[in-house]
This record gives C-alpha cells, structure tokens and sequence, in this order.
C-alpha cells in the first residue's frame, strides 16, 4: 500500500466512523449480484467530499499503478483493456488519472510520482484508438491541467503535438454543414465540447465552436419542443435518461469553458430538475428505463442537479435535497456497483447486464469515466459552499411530501410522449410512453410498461414480451402496442392514478423502424393505487385476424412463487402477487438470473409465461394483468 492510499485510508478512519453502520448495514442488506428496493438505508451519511476523498480516490490510484506496472497488458477481472474495443479509452484514462494529479498537494511526495507516472501513461496510449467522446475527455483534462499550471510537466512535447492532431471534432463532423456523422443527436454537445475545449488551448480559434454551438442549439430547439427534453432521434419521438441529462451536460460544459448560461437553457435544465426531483429516492436509484442506465442511471441525476445548484436554478430546498441524494447516489457506487471481489465496478456479472455498446470490454473505461462523473459533481458542490457538509437530516420527511403522481410531457403532435411516475412510499414506479424512432422500439426497457428499480426491471437489447402482449399472426407478422401511442389522458379518483392512452396502430417488428399496422386498435388503461399496479387492454381489429398466439411474460425479482390458474404468488421479493386474465394458459419456472433474464441491477428469478392458442379475432379482446406489491 503507497503512502497515498495510507493517507486516505487513515483520513477515511479519522472522518468517516459515522459512515461505517451505513456501509456495513447496506452490505448485509444488498449482495453484489441484487438488491432489494425495499433495503433501509441507513440515515446517516458523511459529506460527499469524504467520500470522494475516501471511497473514490484510492480507487483511481490503483488503476494508475496498475497501469504503470502492467502497461497495455493490463487485465480487470480477466479481461484485458487494451484490445482497440473500447473507442474512448485513452480519454477516460487521461481524465480519469487527471484527479490523481489535481487532487494531491504539490508538496506532497506523491506528487510527483503522479506527475512522472501521468506522463508515462500518456505517451504510451497516444496512438491507440482514440474517437467521439473518448475525444472529449482527452482534451478537458488537457485543459484541467493547463488551468492548473500542470500542463507542459504532466504531458511530454511529443506527445502533446500528437495529441492537438488527434483530439479534433473533425472526425465525425461533417465540415461542410457541421452534420454529425451517423452519430445519435447527443453527439452535437460532444462536438461543440471539443472544439470550445481546444479554443481554450490554444490550438484553434473559436469560429467552429461558435458553429458547433449554433447547430447544436438550433437542433436542440427544433427536436425538444416546447417542453424542453431532446428528442434522441431526428424528431421521430424517443425520449430516454439522455432527453432529460442533456440539458445538464451542456450546462456542465459551459460551466467548464467559462461560458454565460442563456436563460432558454435555464428554462430547459428547470424542465430537466422537474423530472428528476420527483424521483429522488432514499437508496440513490436513478433512471430504470431505457439504455445506458444502471450506474449511469444514476450519475445522470448528479450532473443534472449538481449543474442546477451550481447555477442558482434549484430553490434553497431542493438545492439541500439534492446534495442529500448527491451522497446517497455516490455512496452507492462505492457500496454496491463497486464490487470488492472484482477490483472493479460491476455492470456485468453476477446476474447484472448493460447494453451491448457498454460490454465488459469497456471495463477499465467505465471505472475511470463514473469516477469522472462523480469527482468533478462532487467538486462542483464543494465551489457552492457544501465542502465538509453532512447532508440534511430533512431528506426523508421531504421525500414523503413530493406528489403521489406526476406528468412530464415530452412531445404532443401526431403521437404522445410522456413520462409518469408515481410514487409509491417506498418505491418510485415509471410509465415511459416515449417510444418512437430507429433501434429501439423493439427492446423491453423501452416498452411501455412501469418501471421501478429493483422491483420492475428490464433487460438491455432483449425484447422478450415484458409485461406487454405481442400478437404472432398466422402470416408470421408480430405485433406489438407500443410506439404509436395517442391521447393521453390522467385522472385521479380517490388514492387511485389513471391513465389511459390509445393507438390506432400497433408496432410491427422486424424492422430498425417500428412500422405502423392498422389491422389491429388498441385502448389502453392503467390504474395505480398503493400497493397494486393494473393494466388493461382492449384490441379491436380492422379486419378478421388469424393468430397464431398471443404472449405476454413477467420476469421478477420475486421468488418462491406458487400458481393458482392465471394468479402467480411470491413468498419472497417485493412483487407479491401477479395476476392476469384474457390468456388462457399461464406456467411459472425459475431461472435464476439465466440469460436473457438479466438485468442492470442483478438477476431476476422467476419467469411467469402467459400465451393463448391459436385463435380468429373478429371482435373486441379484453386482456389485463396486475401486480401487487410491497408498499
């Protein structure tokens, strides 16, 4: 153990015995393969900046040793980094190992060991590959170590000059019209980044990031509507965690590059803190739909609402609120997607998945980026004042007077696109009603079915019939009701949240695009009340169909379950009861996390299979489920 790590780990005994029950309860509570929403977590919490300086640093020095001492050869778990799979690592290498440098006393005798060790590191992955975001990384840490004077002493002349050649916007920018290039509509605040970040250094004028910044702008005002949240695809209707965090990742590079936040952005990251304070959560749980969620789900909170504090958008409430889950949120990275036994974060194994983009393959870019992600949030509540600050002991008792129920609008036209979420006590339960576009329509956390984070889960790229009926035609066709989606409606009656929502066509599968069938109209109904969540459907067809089944599965972090014709009870797990009515055949079996029943945040473990025979449908079908659960 170096003299770093034994500083920290003595400042960590010195500062942080309070957090200790905290660590020890919440690791007798969750296992590294699974947790359980219903886990109690402690009500004591250090201030963030000790855990970062605690939890989070050491972390990063272990990666910088291991790279000095096993170079491109170096393995986490296993597997090897260098392998050119992972597009951004030199990047997050580079911004990652930056706060080594950055965080250490220059008299302290580690210093410079950072300092020779940073060089080392960097003139031996400047020639690997190197893209996009990996891009944006390498150049602010560049321009982290100029600000602090560290520049020229942490990054050889050589190896500098390679670098002001490689790291260019250039390379998946079209510079004719300042297009992307087969990149998803986030990428455009990637390439402003860049080209602000080399301004700043020196290395090229401002004139392309003034035009970067303009096309960014200009798309975001055109896809976002006016409600505010980007559209992921050109105007075609998703909207996931990346519609609500762009708004703060921009912020955060304008607050990076000294730049005036405009008041339409304000507006746009008010929209983005409006639907992220109405699901903060004790467990720090963030998104639990859509891709790239997980630990990321979580670290897109901590940018949104760190950018929000630090530009005086949050009351001084929620700013107290926010900083409460800032801890929460960075404390379970350390206590649970941190698994001790691989030296790693933990995104894949013992029963965990992400999508296919973020494999394993990435592992060491991942400890390094969420590092990034937790570090510079964590720094920017240290600038507004919150340095040494144990969170507010009101967090629980602000949590309970959120709104049971709430709509965030994304987009009204010729489709709906919402978000609801209800509140159930313990849980926060999502309805995303936002899928629309290319390549995505198709997989489960995509559907649109509730959500909740260990309760309700999908799996990334897998489009297994999660809580959603798919209709198998005798033509082969498979339908499914999920992306034309129309008129919805909210209502409150009593302790019960309706709503209801219609689609004249229902999506075929088979194609990138959900294509648009009108054989067959759906009316949908959800009712959610404390404790239990009910959907119910009424198809109508256009024309006589022959079907060759209908299907519809739930797979639960529940277990232990018994079966009583179409009623399935769990004596284990906060799901306690799941019934369906309409389909004529309902089996229930184990499968204990086996693929493809896997997700973010563990393994799910029981499979309830419901399906109907072969049938001709010339009139009206009713169908309808229920989950009750632990509330």
């Amino acid at each position: 153990m170096n003299k770093y790590v034994k500083c920290i780990v003595a400042l960590a005994l010195a500062t942080c015995c309070a957090s200790a029950a905290v660590q020890a309860e919440t690791k007798a509570a969750t296992t590294p393969a699974m947790e359980t929403s219903g886990d109690k977590r402690p009500k004591t919490y250090p201030p963030l900046n000790q855990v970062i300086d605690s939890r989070i640093l050491p972390k990063l020095d272990v990666f910088f040793e291991k790279l000095l001492s096993e170079k491109e050869d170096i393995t986490l778990d296993g597997v090897r980094a260098f392998t050119g799979k992972d597009k951004f690592l030199p990047g997050k290498i580079a911004i990652g190992l930056s706060y080594l440098l950055l965080n250490t006393p220059r008299e302290s005798p580690e210093f410079e060991r950072y300092l020779e060790g940073y060089r080392k590191i960097a003139d031996m992955t400047v020639d690997d590959r190197n893209e996009t975001w990996g891009i944006y990384y390498y150049v602010s840490a560049l321009y982290r170590l100029q600000e602090a004077g560290l520049l020229e002493r942490a990054v050889s002349r050589n190896t500098l000059k390679k670098l002001k050649k490689k790291t260019d916007w250039r390379q998946f920018v079209d510079q004719d019209d300042y297009s992307l290039i087969s990149l998803p509509t986030n990428y455009y605040g990637v390439a402003f980044s860049i080209a602000r970040l080399r301004y700043l250094l020196g290395w090229e004028d401002k004139s392309a990031s003034e035009k970067l910044l303009k096309k960014m702008m200009d798309h975001y005002r055109k896809y976002s509507g006016e409600y505010g949240f980007s559209d992921e695809t050109e105007g075609e209707g998703r909207f996931d965690r990346y519609s609500i965090l762009l708004i703060g990742e921009i912020s955060q590079r304008f607050i990076e590059t000294g730049m005036e936040v405009t008041p339409q952005m304000r507006e746009w990251l008010r929209n983005s803190v409006d639907a992220i304070l109405v699901r903060l959560n004790e467990e720090g749980h963030g998104f639990s739909f859509g891709r790239s969620i997980g630990a990321y789900g979580d670290t897109a909170f901590l940018e949104v609402l760190s950018a929000a504090a630090y530009l005086d958008v949050l009351t001084p409430k929620e700013e107290e609120m926010a900083y409460a889950f800032a801890i929460r949120a960075t404390q379970r990275y350390v206590d649970f997607w941190y698994d001790e036994d691989m030296n790693s974060v933990n995104l894949w194994d013992k029963g965990r998945t992400s999508d296919d983009y973020r494999g394993k393959h990435r592992i060491l870019g991942e400890n390094l980026s969420l590092s990034h992600q937790l570090i510079y949030t964590a720094d920017l509540w240290n600038e507004i004042g919150y340095e040494g600050k144990t969170p507010s002991s009101d967090f629980d008792a602000w949590l309970e007077k959120l709104p049971t129920s709430t709509v965030t609008w994304f987009a009204k036209g010729d489709y709906d696109r919402a978000l609801v979420t209800y509140r159930g006590q313990s849980h926060v339960i999502s309805l995303p009603l936002i899928n629309g576009g290319k390549s995505q329509h198709m997989n489960n956390p995509y559907y649109p079915i509730p959500f909740s984070n260990a309760m309700l889960e999908g799996t990334p790229d897998e489009d297994y019939p999660q809580l959603l009926p798919r209709f198998t035609l005798a033509d082969g066709d498979e339908l499914i009701p999920a992306a034309f989606i129309r008129n919805v409606q909210t209502s409150k009656e009593g302790n019960t949240f309706t709503v209801t929502y219609e689609q004249e066509e229902v999506d075929r599968l088979g194609k990138s695009r959900p294509i648009k069938d009108d054989r067959l109209e759906v009316e949908t109904r959800y009712d959610f009340s404390p404790g239990k969540i009910t959907r119910t459907d009424v198809y109508r067809p256009t024309e006589t169909l022959e079907v060759d089944n209908i299907t519809l599965e739930f797979a639960s972090f529940s277990s232990e379950a018994t079966i009583d014709g179409n009623t399935v009870t769990f004596d284990k797990g906060d799901v306690t009861e799941f019934a369906v009515k309409g389909l004529n055949a309902c089996e229930v079996d184990s499968v204990d996390g086996e693929p493809p029943y896997q997700t973010p945040v563990g393994p799910l473990l029981t499979r309830v299979a419901c399906k109907t025979d072969d049938m001709t449908l010339d009139e009206p079908l009713e169908m309808s489920w229920s989950i009750k659960y632990k509330s």
